[in-house]
Formats: C-alpha cells, structure tokens, sequence
C-alpha cells in the first residue's frame, strides 16, 4: 500500500531533475544530397565517413529514416516545421515562396533563449520573408565568411568548422544555442576524377544500382561523390572536436544526417529508396540511452522538430508553430534496445508536389507514397507527364552529370534499358520489396500474389492523407501548381519552345536538351 506514494515522489524527483537540468544545445548536421547507406557505419567501403561513424557508435544508428520530399526546399521546410511537404501549401514546392504562417523550429528556439546559427546551406532555394515583408532567419544569423582551400575544384570554399568557431565565440556563457551546419556537398558540380585522384580505386566500388549500367563513367561518378560526403565529414570531426575541447559534448544533441538522396538519374528528386531514404545517426550523451545502438524504427524528418522542442523545453501549442505532424523521438531516446524499440513506428509518407521548372504549365509530377513493413507503394497521380521533366527541356528535374549524360547518350544510340528506368513514363502504381529490390527495379503493383498487400497500403495511404487534407486526395492537387516560382521561373516551357529568353538553366549541361520532344 505505500509503493504508490513512493513511485509518485520518485518520478516526482526524476521529473525535479529533468528540469534542473541545462537545456541542451543542438548540432544540427545536414548534407547536400547524401544517400543512405554511404557511411561505413552502414557496411559502405568506398566512402569513407570516421565522425559519422563515431556518432553512430556513441550514438544511435537509425537503419530506416526517410525524409518525406527528395528535394531540397521541401524536405528542409518539413525539417524546420515538423509537418509533411504536401501540408505546407507552397513550400511543397522548390524554388517556392515559404508561407509566413510556418514557422520553423530554429525560430521558436530564438525565442525561447537559444543563441542560434547557422553556415553554409540553411533552407532554399527560394524566398522566405515574414508578415512585414522582413527575411526570415529560418536557420539562424548566418555564419559563412571563414573561407579554406577546397580538395577539389567543384568544391565549395567555405571553412564549415571555422565558422561555427566564429557563432560559438560570440554565445554568451550558460546560454544554450542550436547551429545548423548545412555543406553544400555532395551537390554536384563535381571534379571528373577528383575520386581517383584522391587515391580511390573503380574497383572499391562493390556495386553500381541496378538503373545504372556498370560502367567507368558511373563508377567514377560515384567516387567523385564519394570524395564531397567525405569533405562533409571531415568538417563534422572539426565541429566534435570543437565541442570536445570546451566540454560541451555531453549535453549537445548531434544529428549527423542529409536532406536527400544522391544527385544521380533516379535518386533526387524522385521518390525511390535512393531517393527519400537517408542517413541518421543522433547522439547526446546526457540523453540518450546507451550507446551503439542499431534502431529499425521508421523515423521520419517530420520527426525533428518535436523532438527539438521537446529537448528545449518548448511546449508546441506555446511555440506559435502550426500543428506538427510528426512525433517525438524521445521514446527511442529512453530506451536502451536496439531493433525496433517502439512497434507503432511501423511505417512512414512520402511523396512530392513540383520541384524544377521545364513542364508545360508550371507542372509538377505529383506522387505519394507509404514505407512500411520494408515495401514501398507508390502513386503517380499524373503519370501522362515526364517524371524527370520534359526532354526537351532538358530532363530538368535531374542534375547534370556524366551519368546522366551516359544514359541520354545510350537512348539516342537505341539503348533505352537504363534510360527508361531514370526519364521513362511510369504507371499509375508502383511497388517494390526492399528487402530484396533496393534498388526499386521489380515493380511488383498489379501482380495477383500481391494485391492483398498493395491493396492494404494504398488504402492506408489514402487514409492518412485525408486525415492530413492534403489537397491532392481532395482533387485540389491543381493549388501547387498555381502557386508561382520565385525570381523569373514562370512560364519557362512555353517561353523557351516559342524562342523567348529564359533565365539559364545551370544545373543541367546543355547537351541534356534532346532536339525535339519524344512524344
């Protein structure tokens, strides 16, 4: 009978010392375009990732987390506001307006007492101004001056680790703080060969995607990649030992991860497991229970922010955020398993609105999908259009790259095998067993053996975002592609095929263009 009054004051006296307890500071780590998998924590040989690895063995090791839009101003907006890309009306979209109602986490900290920052890349591309017109600090003050040699041409000067020196120099003592450090790798443009030269071999590669032919080109590709997520590594291990050296590592929430998968043919920009999945490895000593842990939990990037408050003693309903769909990951946190910790983590959303321009209209290529039980289902609402975006504009939802510079070339040489798996026109559904098609090249939708499975997921599906109102199952889905492109985007199809002037399209080579259009 006196067990209740004793747990009631020992919790009571947990609970006391939660709160005496200093709030912790948060390293938030982002890579430019970093596919799951690529880390030697994940068994990868041929990127080679020490602080990555060193988190995850501190740390927790997440196997299953998915950002839920492979591109960068979507899956960062879902970042900073804890709610799915289909959910923040014009932020769905890159090179988009960020709507003043959303405010992001990294705000709310600000105004709650944390000193914040940030270097490199922070939310973009596109505009993000408040209600008075004044721009936004979706990121932090804006840490970037400190410039270093790069190892490679194509290779952003910026000295990372150097600046967040400079922010942490200028927080006042006992004050908590959250920096975002956002590389501009491994976007591309790379240094063709800069792998190799570096002193990578073709053959530590021990396999090229099956949507891509295993090729000298590809393989090289791959390793200049490889050599720009190292170059975000090493900064990391600056960084760690920065908070090494001042004794800040114990009470610091590091989350080592990338906004989306790698930018190759099929992977950014789509919604494939190259795509949406990506590396994760959190540590915080003083707040996490254990260490090297494996966690099979399907985490998602809504995920964050409620976690961050929740780290810095924000209530939501109190922090002038909208409605976070996301859950906390302080559950995982607590507990000391490894495998699945938390069994109603069983699945997660994703999809995208438009991204590039270079569809007539101002299109975008709509999908939703759902990953659960290690299945990925997959919707094309308009799979009439080009998913990679027009050919003869370019395939602009795809960056230039001499991989995808093979793969245009083998089409127009009357090999369309790979071709078709990255540009090709895709059915209404797709699906694919993970466990055994990483690589998502067996579309299962359709088959008799199982439909009782795809049935049950595209329900689910369904389900989840009407409860979410997303207007694209309320046959609104028509709203993102009337909202307008920052700067002078709009209209760029029909301008370039009547011979107006357009703005220059960079990211893609010019050779990309086909002559005319393939259908």
């Amino acid at each position: 009978m006196r067990i209740i009054p004793f747990l009631f004051l020992f919790w009571s006296a947990v609970a006391c010392a939660q709160k005496a307890m200093p709030r912790p500071n948060i390293l938030f780590a982002i890579a430019d375009d970093w596919s799951f998998g690529h880390a030697g924590a994940y068994g990868c040989k041929w990127v080679k990732t020490p602080t990555f690895d060193r988190l995850a063995k501190e740390g927790i090791l997440f196997n299953r987390a998915y950002t839920p839009n492979a591109k960068c101003a979507p899956s960062r907006a879902i970042i900073l506001t804890g709610r799915n890309s289909w959910q923040l009306e014009q932020a769905a979209n890159h090179m988009n307006f960020f709507p003043a109602k959303f405010k992001g986490w990294v705000e709310a900290l600000s105004e709650n007492g944390y000193a914040v920052g940030y270097t490199g890349k922070g939310w973009g591309p596109g505009t993000a101004k408040d209600e008075n017109g004044k721009d936004r600090l979706l990121t932090g003050i804006r840490f970037s001056d400190k410039k270093a040699p790069p190892p490679a041409r194509a290779i952003s000067g910026i000295d990372y680790a150097s600046n967040f020196n400079d922010f942490l120099a200028q927080v006042p003592k006992n004050r908590p703080w959250s920096f975002w450090f956002g590389t501009m790798e491994p976007h591309r443009g790379y240094e063709y060969g800069s792998g190799v030269k570096a002193g990578k071999k073709l053959s530590d590669i021990d396999e090229v995607p099956a949507f891509w032919p295993d090729d000298e080109t590809v393989r090289n590709d791959m390793l200049d990649y490889a050599v720009e997520v190292e170059h975000y590594d090493r900064h990391l291990g600056r960084i760690l030992e920065t908070l090494d050296k001042f004794g800040l590592a114990e009470n610091t929430i590091v989350v080592a991860t990338s906004d989306h998968g790698m930018p190759f043919p099929r992977c950014k920009g789509q919604a494939y497991d190259y795509s949406n999945h990506i590396p994760l490895a959190i540590r915080w000593p003083l707040g996490i229970a254990g260490a090297n842990r494996k966690v099979d939990d399907y985490v998602s990037f809504i995920d964050l922010a409620p976690t961050f408050l929740q780290a810095a003693r924000v209530e939501q309903r109190k922090s002038g955020m909208q409605p976070i769909t996301g859950k906390s990951l302080f559950e995982v946190f607590e507990s000391s398993k490894s495998g699945q910790v938390i069994p109603q983590r069983d699945h997660v959303l994703v999809g995208k609105e438009r991204h590039d321009v270079g569809r007539p209209y101002n299109q975008g290529y709509p999908i939703r999908g759902i990953v659960k039980g290690n299945v990925l289902y997959l919707r094309n609402f308009e799979n009439g259009r080009w998913p990679a975006g027009n050919p003869e504009t370019g395939y602009l939802n795809c960056d230039g790259s001499p991989t995808k510079t093979l793969l245009l070339n083998q089409r127009r040489k009357g090999e369309d095998k790979h071709w078709s798996l990255s540009f090709g026109k895709r059915p209404v559904s797709e699906m694919y067993a993970l466990w055994n098609d990483p690589d998502c090249v067996r579309n299962l939708s359709g088959m008799r053996e199982y439909q009782n499975l795809e049935r049950s997921l595209k329900s689910q599906l369904l389900g989840e975002l009407k409860e979410q109102r997303d207007p694209r199952v309320y046959d609104r889905g028509f709203i993102f592609e009337k909202y307008p492109f920052v700067g002078d985007w709009n209209d760029f199809y029909e301008r370039y095929r009547s011979g107006k002037p357009t703005p220059r399209t960079g990211w893609v080579n010019q050779n990309d263009y086909e002559r005319r259009p393939l259908d």
